[in-house]
């Protein structure tokens, strides 16, 4: 079959619309043929199997205004997108299957308590339910593969629903085969048949869009198996609080990873892009994913949050170096909140009353005592940048 363009939300809703119109129109044949031969030819199978045909036409009309209005761009109200509105379809969908199975089978039950039963069908009703067959099959086919172009779960849906047909039409023809040879009521057995199985199918969409809309993860395999891949970047040295999601034939994940505490900021970002980029290049269904650095395991040490941020421990910590002079001369402060602690690195030169290394040591000594007077300094590094002369 041809390649679809989904390069654009207006080229993938143009697939998904023009598979939707062909098949509402052999719907419309096929229910039309099937009723009008199941009523000329007795055939109580053939005409509900001719309803749930004609259901398909609702069914198609869900798709149609889901597909489009879920293929629109993300806005500001909806800044994740519109899948979910083919979400929402597609339990329309299983729930109208499940209403059609429970007329049937209704309708099935009283013709088989009746003491009274009119003509069998015919045998010109097995050429009805062939040609349902036919035509059924060949739209489940033509609209699985641009399901899987599109990548939407609403036109698997409805392909399912175009091969729950093709199920029951078969066994409406043994049903009416079966009648034919002479074994009474076969005809309405066979419709009881069609009806639990589309009740099954309609449930199985229905949950399935259910547990979407609930934001129900990925499969707990499909889980280990990204979070393997992600521990085998270069960078990542644990990761916690892996969360999947679906969204209309897609999905979204977050992720906090744990990175070594002293990289530097622009590292641990370019990690998490590398984290990001993986996994939507290597699992066709991720198109997203939110990456959060950590430094440490935020789960298992203690929280950072009740210190101060870089101006106000800047301030407490001047006020405690304002007897060295030295601490005039620092060039730099890095700041590692890790594990309840705010730990320093110190950067400054070897220069003007830092002059041998023994004033060093005696500098770094006095920054560190001092800046450890403070009760959320945890530990303290100064590194000296040693200057030419020459």
């Amino acid at each position: 079959m041809e390649t679809i363009d989904t390069s654009t939300p207006d080229a993938r809703y143009g697939a998904m619309r023009r598979v939707t119109l062909i098949g509402s129109l052999v719907n419309l044949v096929v229910s039309t043929a099937q009723i009008a031969g199941g009523i000329m030819a007795h055939s109580q199978a053939l005409v509900a199997d001719g309803l749930h045909t004609l259901s398909d036409l609702a069914s198609d009309v869900v798709v149609l205004l889901a597909a489009k209005h879920g293929s629109q761009d993300a806005d500001d109200e909806h800044p994740y997108g519109h899948r979910r509105i083919e979400t929402l379809g597609s339990v329309i969908v299983g729930l109208a299957l499940m209403a059609v199975a429970t007329g049937i089978a209704i309708d099935a039950f009283s013709h088989l308590l009746q003491p009274e039963h009119g003509p069998g069908p015919e045998p010109i009703a097995l050429a009805f339910a062939a040609l349902a067959i036919l035509a059924k099959e060949s739209l489940y086919h033509y609209t699985m593969h641009v399901a899987k172009q599109v990548k939407s779960t609403l036109l698997k849906a409805n392909a399912w629903h175009h091969r729950s047909d093709v199920l029951s039409s078969l066994i409406v023809f043994a049903g009416i085969g079966g009648t034919l040879l002479g074994f009474d009521h076969l005809d309405a057995i066979a419709a009881i048949a069609v009806s639990a199985m589309i009740l099954r199918i309609g449930w199985q969409l229905a949950t399935s869009g259910v547990r979407e809309l609930i934001d129900t993860g990925l499969d707990a395999d499909e889980v280990q198996a990204i979070r393997g891949s992600i521990l085998a970047l270069d960078g990542v040295k644990n990761l916690h609080t892996l969360r999947t999601r679906r969204m209309g034939g897609e999905a979204l994940a977050d992720v906090h990873i744990q990175v070594n505490p002293r990289i530097s900021v622009s590292e641990g970002h370019h990690i998490g892009e590398a984290v990001r980029n993986h996994l939507i290049e290597h699992y066709e269904h991720v198109s997203d994913v939110t990456v959060h650095v950590d430094p440490e395991d935020d789960e298992r040490e203690a929280s950072c949050a009740h210190l101060p941020l870089r101006q106000t421990l800047l301030a407490a910590l001047r006020a405690q170096w304002k007897d060295i002079p030295a601490a005039r001369e620092l060039e730099n402060v890095h700041l590692h909140y890790l594990n309840g602690r705010a730990h320093l690195d110190l950067f400054m030169p070897l220069r003007g009353p830092v002059e041998t290394a023994e004033m060093a040591r005696l500098v770094a000594e006095q920054l560190v005592t001092a800046s450890k007077a403070l009760p959320e300094i945890g530990e303290v590094k100064v590194y000296f940048r040693c200057e030419r002369t020459d």
